[in-house]
Parts: structure tokens; C-alpha cells; sequence
């Protein structure tokens, strides 16, 4: 009853604060992407199976939070915002979380270790996927006044700006993506075949990260421009 009268509550406050929440844990989860690289790199078992279970309990969260918002969330609410965008919106979120648990289970399932060639801008390519995630995040976080204000106005204004800089360091995601392909490439003549072909995949996977920040981006900005 205590869980019932908390999810009405909250709904009843404002139907968007769920979506932050899941948002924000999804955040808190994809940060442990720098320090699960950061122990492949160092080849610390401990550090990185802690940011691995790090990854998968905060995928969890985010999972079960989602199914909450999903079974509570109004039918028949009146507001600007569709439900239809909103459940949207939440998976492309929850999606985000799904990645990095995969991109964890991917490395310590495989014992994966990196090239010394590669390590250090792969902390660098992480850390730029987290910012993608982050600058979602302040995206999300701004929907309140947007529907406060009809998507109009100067907080509209404010988050077409940050959905620009979104797209930015999503392209610099790419760039980083395609020269750390370029170095693996190099380097393929000297490695297993096996290795070259998973790092790939993860080089693949992480990028994947931001792409799915910038769609929760890009639906809102179809949201904006209804």
C-alpha cells in the first residue's frame, strides 16, 4: 500500500519525474564504464569485476524501474506530452543501461585486454560516451518547464541549444571510434584473430552508447516540434 500511495503520488506530482529517475539511474550506472576500462587497462581483476557488477545491478535498476513507470503511468492524462513519446523515450533510455551492461559482461566474460596502443584513448572514447549520457540527462531533466511552458519560449530555446551540443560530442564519439579502428587496424598482423574480431565489437559497442543517448535527444526533439 506504502508503494501504491508513493507511485500515485509521485505521478500525481508530475508524470515527467519518473522518466528523470530512470534517466538518472541509467547515468549512475554508464559512469562505471570509465572505471571498468580503467581495470582492463591496469589488468585489475578486482576493479574491473566491480565495475562489471557495477554495470549489471545498475541495468537491473534501471529495468525495473522502467516496468514500473511502464504498468503506472496514466492512460488518460492531459498534458502536451504523449504517453506514446514518453514510453518511447524510456526505452531509448533503457537502452543506454542494457549497453553498458552487455559491453561489461562482453569484457569480463572474454578476459578481454586492450593494446597498450589503444588504452589510452579508450578511457577518452569512454568518457565521451558518459558525456553524451550526461548531457541527455540534462536534457530529460529540463522536460518539466518545457511542458509547463507549451515546448515554447526561452527554455525551449535552451534545450535546442543543448541538443545541438549532444549531436556535437556524439560526432566527436564517432571520430574517436573510427581512429581507435584505425590503430586496431595496424595492429591486426600481430594479434589473434579472435581478439582483433571482439575488439572490434567493442569498440563498436561503446560507441553504441552515445548513438542510443542521442536518440532519447532526437525524440524529444520531435516532441519539440509538434
Amino acid at each position: 500500500m506504502v508503494a501504491k500511495n508513493y507511485m500515485s503520488g509521485l505521478f500525481g506530482r508530475s508524470p515527467i519525474r519518473p522518466l528523470q529517475e530512470h534517466m538518472y539511474c541509467v547515468y549512475m550506472s554508464i559512469k562505471h564504464l570509465t572505471p571498468l576500462f580503467e581495470g582492463v587497462n591496469t589488468a585489475d581483476e578486482e576493479k574491473t569485476k566491480e565495475a562489471h557488477d557495477a554495470l549489471v545491478k545498475g541495468e537491473h535498476k534501471a529495468d525495473v524501474m522502467k516496468k514500473e513507470l511502464r504498468h503506472h503511468l496514466p492512460k488518460g492524462l492531459f498534458m502536451p506530452v504523449d504517453r506514446r513519446d514518453l514510453l518511447d523515450v524510456l526505452l531509448m533510455q533503457d537502452q543506454i543501461a542494457n549497453q553498458g551492461k552487455s559491453i561489461a559482461r562482453l569484457i569480463v566474460g572474454r578476459k578481454m585486454q586492450l593494446p597498450e596502443q589503444m588504452q589510452g584513448l579508450f578511457i577518452e572514447y569512454s568518457n565521451k560516451c558518459i558525456k553524451t549520457v550526461r548531457k541527455a540527462l540534462d536534457i530529460i531533466n529540463a522536460l518539466d518547464e518545457l511542458v509547463e511552458t507549451g515546448f515554447r519560449g526561452i527554455g525551449a530555446d535552451h534545450v535546442e541549444e543543448m541538443l545541438v551540443e549532444l549531436s556535437e560530442i556524439e560526432t566527436e564519439t564517432d571520430r574517436m571510434q573510427n581512429k581507435l579502428k584505425g590503430i586496431l587496424y595496424e595492429l591486426e598482423d600481430d594479434m589473434r584473430a579472435t581478439d582483433v574480431m571482439f575488439i572490434y565489437r567493442l569498440i563498436d559497442w561503446v560507441g553504441r552508447v552515445a548513438d542510443d543517448a542521442e536518440k532519447v535527444g532526437s525524440r524529444l526533439q520531435l516532441m519539440l516540434a509538434r
